[in-house]
């Protein structure tokens, strides 16, 4: 199954394509994640400059029970050796989106809380067939039926509203979207537009999934939001994949 939205940053698709259909998110809630901790800060209910404590034993999304994250699973050695003592926040959120690390962004949602995401799914306009239920990683709310889903048409929506400065402060929309540039992983989207764009993107996946979404300021033209979510393509090919359909999309511009 593939998932495709293209838009300017007015949210109405140029081109889409089985846009409803669910997916798992993977790594795509770290968007979300980080924006609801800027949205803190803008409010001035948090600081981005406060020391996290790094552990890696959380309290689950069903109530009573915890669980324990896997350093083997996660690309980001950098958070795992500061267990036992502490980062500050906004490290945490740049560790999660650029280099996607699953420890960071475990403790960023800690930090902001499940409802403080679901908040900013409802201002982006998203339907329920997005959610945000759990931790990366927590075992017992996966095994109780919680899952972290997204669709096409709600990313699309979530990266137009973030891109156009609808759910964040000027300030904090161009800190978020300059982490996004300067994402690590680069072989998906940003290989099928044009070298001279300017693309903040997050990358997304496990075993069976690969997805890509990204912010693309093109030197000539108006700014685009694309996304392409993929399940159950061979994990070797996907990356190459996202690239063809990332330069088909652009090339119906």
């Amino acid at each position: 199954m593939v998932s495709t939205w293209l838009s300017g940053l007015d949210g109405v698709p140029t081109q889409a394509q089985n846009v409803n259909q669910q997916h798992y998110a993977a790594s795509l809630v770290k968007v979300p994640v980080a924006i609801a901790a800027y949205r803190l800060r803008d409010r001035g209910l948090l600081s981005l400059d406060e020391p996290i404590e790094v552990h890696a034993d959380f309290d689950s999304a069903v109530t009573g029970e915890r669980f324990e994250m896997d350093r083997s699973e996660d690309q980001d050695p950098e958070t795992w050796e500061a267990v036992g003592s502490s980062l500050p926040l906004a490290g945490l959120v740049r560790r999660s989106l650029t280099v996607s690390g699953n420890l960071a962004a475990n403790l960023v949602l800690e930090r902001v809380g499940l409802e403080e995401v679901a908040e900013v799914l409802a201002d982006a306009g998203v339907t329920p067939m997005t959610t945000v239920a759990r931790g990366i990683e927590d075992a017992p709310a996966r095994e109780a039926g919680l899952q972290n889903l997204v669709t096409a048409n709600d990313m699309g929506k979530l990266l137009t509203k973030l891109a156009s400065g609808r759910l964040l402060s000027p300030e904090s929309t161009a800190e978020i979207e300059g982490i996004l540039v300067a994402q690590k992983y680069r072989d998906a989207i940003p290989l099928g537009v044009p070298e001279d764009a300017v693309v903040g993107n997050k990358t997304g996946w496990v075993d069976g999934v690969r997805h890509d979404m990204a912010i693309i300021r093109p030197a000539q033209g108006d700014p685009q939001v694309m996304v392409v979510l993929t399940t159950g393509l061979d994990d070797d090919e996907s990356e190459f994949r996202i690239s063809e359909v990332a330069r088909y999309l652009w090339s119906t511009l």
